[in-house]
């Protein structure tokens, strides 16, 4: 175990030295290696592409297209991404599509500061590398030896290939996974050295890849973790659009209400706070108002019934026409209204200085104001933690000086 300068104990990563890969196409096809961070940091470099390039520039619109194919197959396919179709990284045109469109949808996900959203796309990602490389022989033992200490592969008695890994890899990483297979108990062990072999329609290989991807799972999240606490609000406003998109996607496939929906009622903007409050009191909230309020209320995650609710006490409240007005925007998925429209239509309650966030020159759009508000939340929840753990007697260890 080794300490952070704050005195916090993590794991020792594993493997201590990553293997150096040269071949573009295997970083291009493998994006969240380690060693994939350097190559997509100098592609970008090379080709003087911005963040705001990413998000706008017309010539890469394909990688945008992936990104958000990507994105949508991670978080939406009930077994993680089910296509394992990839464009043709034989060229640098494909291998960039193929790189950036894996940074477009982490980037994506980081900005929506979602955790459901975020562990669904983690989940989707490593699913993904687990399929890629069970089939991928030529390039396993590489990828591999970038996520486990050590790996050796033997001749079993039946002449298939046995993959064996360090008893280390295979205790901390096994319990995250079910099956009778991957109990200690159940696998041949020999000299510290744990026997990965074929079983129930999978090959050693596959069952080897299985062990990986908990591992690649787990880089992912401190990727992101580490990306989402230095993303400040004027960053994750840029992906505003595409979180947009994708949040409003889940809230109509995912039964379960997403984490970032209304459920902290601080997160509400003023204009949404305001709209639900005067119709709470009866106030005759004008045309725009009603849209607004049942459109962001759709994007946010409400279920219909919720958002009808909203209106009950409305002046001129009609259950039936209510419903139906409600179920037309739903079905139609309308966006809704940005800052500069609420206030033509006397929608925004906010005056300069009342609220801070409000007077950013970035800040025009409420879901900008929601994301802003989930992002300083997940900042400061991170570092009440981080300050516990620093204050946990368990960190604490005693001094030569008080005799140990």
């Amino acid at each position: 175990m080794l300490k952070n300068p704050r005195g916090l104990i993590e794991p020792v990563p594993i493997p201590l030295n990553l293997p150096a890969i040269e071949d573009e196409g295997l970083l291009a096809r493998y994006p969240f290696l380690p060693q994939g961070r350097k190559y997509i940091r100098e592609m970008l470099e090379k080709n003087g592409i911005t963040v705001e390039d990413l998000i706008e520039a017309s010539w890469l619109e394909d990688v945008r297209i992936k990104g958000r194919l990507r994105l949508v197959d991670s978080v939406i396919q009930k077994e993680g991404v089910v296509s394992l179709k990839n464009i043709d990284i034989s060229t640098e045109a494909g291998r960039m599509t193929e790189a950036l469109s894996f940074l477009h949808a982490m980037l994506v996900v980081c900005a929506s500061f979602d955790d459901r959203l975020l562990s669904r796309w983690i989940e989707g990602e490593a699913s993904r590398a687990d399929r890629l490389l069970g089939i991928d022989s030529d390039n396993f033992i590489v990828i591999s030896s970038s996520y486990l200490s050590n790996l050796s592969v033997e001749k079993g008695p039946d002449d298939s290939d046995e993959y064996w890994v360090p008893m280390v890899d295979f205790i901390e990483l096994c319990p995250r996974i079910s099956g009778n297979y991957w109990r200690l108990v159940n696998r041949p062990t020999k000299d510290g050295w744990v026997c990965l072999n074929a079983g129930a329609g999978e090959s050693g290989r596959e069952r080897a890849s299985r062990l990986i991807k908990e591992r690649i799972r787990e880089s992912l999240q401190e990727i992101c973790n580490d990306r989402m606490e230095r993303m400040d609000d004027e960053f994750a406003a840029k992906f505003a659009d595409p979180v947009e998109r994708i949040v409003g996607l889940l809230s109509e496939r995912v039964k379960e209400e997403m984490p970032m929906s209304a459920a902290i009622r601080d997160d509400w903007p003023p204009c949404f706070e305001s709209a639900v409050s005067e119709l709470t009191q009866g106030v005759n909230v004008n045309h725009v108002g009603r849209v607004f309020l049942a459109a962001f209320s759709r994007t946010v995650g409400f279920s219909r019934e919720q958002t009808c609710d909203f209106f009950a006490n409305a002046p001129d409240y009609n259950p039936d026409t209510t419903s139906y007005q409600v179920s037309q925007i739903y079905e139609r998925e309308y966006t809704p209204h940005g800052c500069a429209a609420l206030k033509t239509n006397a929608r925004c309650p906010v005056s300069i200085g009342d609220d801070s966030l409000c007077d950013q020159e970035w800040m025009t759009h409420p879901l900008k104001y929601i994301r802003a508000k989930q992002r300083r939340r997940y900042v400061s929840s991170k570092k009440e933690d981080d300050f516990k753990e620093v204050l946990s007697p368990d960190n604490h260890e005693p001094s030569e000086a008080n005799g140990k």
